[in-house]
Formats: C-alpha cells, sequence, structure tokens
C-alpha cells in the first residue's frame, strides 16, 4: 500500500482528524459564504450544517481519548452515521431547490437581527428578503451549495467507511 489514500485509511486517527478538518473547512466556506458574500442561508442551509458540526467535536474528542482501536472503531462509525445524514440532507436540499421534493412549510430563512426602534424595523421590512429553501443563492457547475455539500459528505462517508473496514481488518488479524 503505497500513496497517498492507502496510507490516510491505513491510519484511523489520521482519517479522523482529515474527516474532521475537511468538516472545519465545509463549515468556514458555509459561514464564508454568509459573512462575506451575504448569502443568508434558509432553512435548510442551517440544518446541513449540524452534522459537520457534530462531526467537529467528535473528531476533536476522538483525537484526545480515542487510543485504542475499539475507540477509533467507534468515532469512524460516529463519522459515517453523521455523514450520512449530511449527504442525505444535502440531496434533501437539493431535490428541494430543483422542484423533486417539497420543502418545510416554515422554510423562510434567518431572522434578521432585532430592532432597536420603529425606524430601523420599517427599514427592516422595506430591505429584508426572505430566503426560500427552493432557490438555490449560488451554483458553480450546476450544483448548489447543497448539491456540493451532497457530494463532499458522501466522499468524507465512503473515506469514513473504508477506513472503518481497514480497521476492522486489521482488528481481526489482531485477534487470530
Amino acid at each position: 500500500m503505497t500513496g497517498f489514500i492507502p496510507r490516510l485509511l491505513a491510519d484511523p486517527r489520521r482519517l479522523i482528524g482529515v474527516i474532521g478538518l475537511t468538516s472545519l473547512a465545509l463549515i468556514a466556506g458555509a459561514w464564508f459564504f454568509e459573512l462575506v458574500l451575504h448569502l443568508r442561508p434558509c432553512k435548510l442551509c442551517l440544518e446541513q450544517r449540524a452534522p459537520h458540526y457534530a462531526a467537529i467535536g467528535l473528531v476533536a474528542l476522538a483525537l484526545l481519548f480515542a487510543r485504542s482501536r475499539q475507540l477509533q472503531i467507534a468515532a469512524l462509525i460516529g463519522l459515517a452515521l453523521l455523514m450520512a445524514w449530511s449527504s442525505g440532507l444535502g440531496v434533501y436540499h437539493s431535490g428541494v431547490e430543483w422542484g423533486v421534493f417539497a420543502g418545510p412549510n416554515d422554510c423562510g430563512g434567518t431572522p434578521a437581527p432585532a430592532a432597536a426602534g420603529v425606524q430601523d424595523l420599517m427599514k427592516q421590512l422595506q430591505t429584508t428578503r426572505i430566503v426560500s429553501c427552493t432557490e438555490a443563492a449560488w451554483r458553480f457547475l450546476g450544483l448548489s451549495l447543497a448539491g456540493w455539500n451532497a457530494l463532499a459528505s458522501l466522499g468524507l462517508l465512503i473515506a469514513a467507511l473504508l477506513g472503518l473496514k481497514n480497521s476492522l481488518r486489521r482488528s481481526e488479524n489482531s485477534l487470530a
């Protein structure tokens, strides 16, 4: 086994770290689009962040405490489940954007900051745009951010499953 990918899959702690860094990069990208490019997220956009936040927390715990093969396997199972959840959310949101699935009834975006007074409230009412889950705010190569999240999460899911497979195989070999 030579090359970066086989070495990565052979070392569960390194793989766990890479999955965590990738989730962190996806969250940073989401915040970049929100804070720098001013693309306000809808309800489904915000929900898609939850598995990545959880993955970042799980990775931090795993890197601190998962010294045994069994705990590393448990962390990889948890990460695989989180990435399956994230992939599903991304596919669902992409389907809502393409009109394949019906979106949630309450999908109106993030609330605006609290108004300081009546004039601020009136100004907000005139300038606030409701963010619909059915409209992709940005696309690259035909995919929205939800679609890219689904692909990235699917890749992380596959990596976690392959790392899990290798870890289980090594555990079986060490018992034999």
